[in-house]
């Protein structure tokens, strides 16, 4: 991935975070569903709707189309992560030949005009390219539309090392008394957690690795820091915009929220890091218009005029722009998906312990945000926070427990699949 291209999304992501998560609750997003889509349309604007999308991407238009398939075909080429686009139009749009023949490989469709048969027809791609995680297409659908622009993104990864899962009771914090779905592990490796100094105050990170290029980072800040600050602060530090310090080289005590680092006895040599969290699903639903100008797209609503002469003749203003998005932590794995669509409005016996080692603890007892990162590329591929842990009760989900094992199994057969064609 071109790390202009990395650059621009992971801005986005940052910006889109001090909005995203402004009130507390839980949310996920991925702005690398986004952001190909506004190159693309960048790609056929005009005006001044070229340059405020033009803004938002961080990049110039006339070179927004091929980042935007360059970055597509990076993301469907990490394992354990599908990305996915889909074109549907009107059957009497006639589109510009060259803004046509740039778009990415993908779906390309008609637009009936009949709502339910158009919307049968997106939700069926919406459904089948994110395994069924997002069931239906985030777009409104009227004889008006023009044509819709879609992306799919699902992210599936394991645990190098599962964790071991348990009913545990909460002690402190917002979500003292619950009985929720614990998570527990340990490690010999110490710098799996680390803390960041950011301007708005310190944050604590841990890299939970996955067994494809893709890793998961949970951020933990003050117990009174905003949510988007506190993302914010997390993507500065695993972009590495911001320095952060190991824990092997941090003082003993609390050196970061959530987190205790002191000097025990033990029978083994290594030092160790104790990680305790909770199991979480999060869903958000995204009105992109709602933070139009973030997006680049403020004159680009207008529909009182048209503002994208590159696609069609045709007068066309964005008259939906949204995404539907979740994401799901457990013992196993990580799993999230998203869907983003525009429409075009006309965890015995006592040891000896002979040795001194230090011991790291760390808890996600309390809200926290999480990122998925491209481990190579450092691409933040979704981003959200946890406002409530799974009760302890879905332990005994059997339906979600098959449900998950059946995606399991067909993500090894694709990599089989993968390793005898490679």
């Amino acid at each position: 991935m071109k790390t202009q291209t990395v650059r621009a999304v992971n801005a986005l992501t940052s910006h889109w975070a001090g909005h995203a998560a402004a009130d507390g609750t839980g949310t996920v997003f991925t702005a690398a569903g986004v952001w190909p889509l506004l190159a693309l349309l960048a790609d056929g604007a005009a005006g001044p709707a070229r340059t405020e999308l033009e803004e938002a991407l961080g990049i110039p238009a006339d070179t927004a189309a091929g980042a935007a398939r360059e970055l597509l075909t990076a993301l469907d080429g990490v394992r354990g992560l599908r990305a996915a686009t889909g074109f549907w139009a009107a059957r009497d749009v006639l589109l510009e030949e060259a803004w046509s023949a740039g778009l990415p490989a993908g779906n390309r469709g008609t637009l009936t005009g009949d709502e339910d048969t158009d919307r049968k027809a997106l939700d069926a791609w919406a459904c089948e390219h994110t395994d069924g995680l997002v069931e239906k297409m985030p777009v409104p659908l009227d004889e008006e539309t023009r044509f819709v622009l879609a992306s799919a993104l699902t992210l599936r990864t394991r645990w190098i090392q599962p964790f071991e899962a348990w009913p545990t009771e909460i002690g402190e914090g917002p979500w003292a008394g619950r009985e929720v779905q614990g998570l527990v592990r340990s490690t010999a490796l110490l710098d799996r957690v680390r803390v960041a100094r950011a301007p708005g105050g310190p944050v604590t990170l841990l890299e939970v690795v996955g067994d494809g290029g893709v890793d998961v980072h949970l951020v933990l800040g003050e117990p009174q820091a905003p949510p988007g600050r506190t993302l914010r602060a997390g993507i500065a530090a695993v972009t590495r915009e911001i320095p952060s310090t190991d824990a092997s080289l941090l003082p003993e005590g609390n050196p970061g929220p959530g987190l205790e680092i002191r000097s025990v006895r033990s029978e083994h040599r290594e030092h160790r890091l104790v990680v305790r969290t909770v199991a979480f699903e999060v869903e958000a639903e995204h009105d992109l218009l709602d933070r139009a100008a973030l997006f680049g797209l403020e004159t680009a609503r207008d529909i009182r005029t048209g503002h994208f002469p590159g696609i069609s003749a045709e007068p066309l203003a964005v008259g939906s722009a949204r995404q539907s998005a979740v994401a799901r932590f457990h013992s196993e794995g990580f799993e999230a998906a998203a869907v983003t669509a525009f429409a075009a409005a006309a965890g015995g016996a006592m040891p000896r312990e002979r040795y001194r080692v230090r011991q790291a603890e760390v808890g996600f007892h309390r809200p926290f945000g999480f990122l998925a990162v491209h481990r190579t590329s450092r691409l933040v591929l979704a981003a959200g926070w946890v406002a409530d842990a799974l009760p302890s009760e879905e332990l005994d989900d059997a339906a979600k427990e098959a449900e998950e094992a059946a995606a399991w199994a067909e993500l090894d057969a694709e990599e089989r699949d993968g390793e005898e064609r490679g």
